[in-house]
């Protein structure tokens, strides 16, 4: 399972399928303190990617992958810009 939800924290692992997005979005808005750990996060479906930047949830773990530094920058940014290198 790609999304384990707990009580204040959903653990994103290894590759979310778009089947996540959904879940995930109800998910974080119902509370907006909850959290993500995307320390083992390796890639994930774009629809999960549009959850993440449309929320800009807080991220208690950053991913380890260094292939996702993007999610990171944009996650941290404030401004509403598209970011790109």
């Amino acid at each position: 399972m790609p999304v384990t939800y707990k009580k204040k924290v959903a653990v994103l692992t290894g590759h979310c399928e778009i089947e996540e997005a959904e879940t995930l979005f109800s998910w974080l808005t119902e509370d907006a303190s909850r959290q993500l750990n995307l320390k083992a996060l390796a890639t994930a479906h774009t629809a999960v990617f549009q959850v993440l930047l449309c929320l800009r949830p807080k991220v208690s773990v950053q991913p380890e992958s260094s292939e996702l530094y993007w999610l990171v920058e944009m996650l941290q940014t404030d401004n509403n810009k598209v970011w790109c290198e």
